[in-house]
């Protein structure tokens, strides 16, 4: 769902870590944590929980993070989670999943659509990303594309030229569009096309911050019940908190 998904759909070369959305499931749960024991993963980051997965943490937002130990995977960091931002559900995102198949391993990606929405957060790194998926879709049309596919593209596409190249050829479902970029677009006003992009990107970012600013308070808490439990009665309040890693959006 995370980096790992974008190297497979070809707008990445390389990603540092392993991010899964998961079925919060108690079978499910014991296959992951027979993973994790096989893998050496231990828990880098809150909510620090026991067992190492909470089912009601999952479901409220919050990302489980694990650094790998085995020698052949040392620091690999593997990150869950079971809700994106939009409120998809788990089902969902699988009805709507792309599965590849190679050198005869099967990977269950989000959908691109999906993932695009994902990757719009308030990071700077994500939008390079964001682009390069939608580009690379845009840039693989065939004639016989669906009008749902060519919507999407419109309603993303983050490239000014592209944009105005693709309502040329969709006429018809760029005006049945609404977004700000698409009126530029057939206009065909590039400069006005960038600022409209940029505004929909800022508006990205703050939906993204105002999603996030509630559970960084709860991990706030989580860290703070985690300092007074591993603090001594005789020690100061100023002892170092156990490492722990800000949370990230897939």
């Amino acid at each position: 769902m995370g980096g790992q998904a974008c190297v497979l759909y070809g707008a990445a070369e390389f990603s540092r870590d392993l991010d899964l959305l998961i079925l919060v499931d108690p079978d499910n749960f014991e296959r992951l944590r027979i993973a994790l024991d096989e893998l050496e993963a231990e828990p880098i980051a809150v909510p620090v929980t026991q067992p190492p997965l909470n089912a009601e943490c999952l479901l409220r937002g919050h990302a489980f993070h694990f650094r790998c130990r085995r020698p052949d995977v040392a620091g690999l960091r593997i990150d869950l989670m079971a809700a994106l931002r939009d409120g998809s559900t788990f089902h969902d995102l699988w009805e709507r999943r792309t599965t590849l198949e190679i050198e005869g391993q099967t990977f269950e990606l989000l959908s691109v659509e999906d993932l695009v929405r994902a990757k719009q957060t308030q990071r700077d790194k994500d939008w390079p990303m964001v682009a390069r998926l939608v580009e690379r879709r845009y840039l693989a049309l065939d004639s016989a594309v669906p009008e749902r596919e060519l919507g999407f593209l419109l309603r993303e596409l983050r490239t000014p030229e592209l944009l105005i190249e693709a309502v040329q050829r969709f006429p018809n479902v760029a005006a049945s569009v609404v977004r700000p970029a698409i009126q530029a677009a057939l206009a065909g006003d590039a400069d006005a096309v960038e600022r409209e992009l940029k505004l929909e990107e800022a508006s990205l970012r703050a939906r993204d911050r105002a999603y996030w600013e509630p559970l960084k308070r709860e991990l706030e808490q989580f860290r703070h019940e985690l300092r007074q439990q591993s603090t001594p009665a005789n020690a100061t309040e100023a002892s170092d908190p156990p490492p722990q890693a800000e949370p990230e959006s897939p």
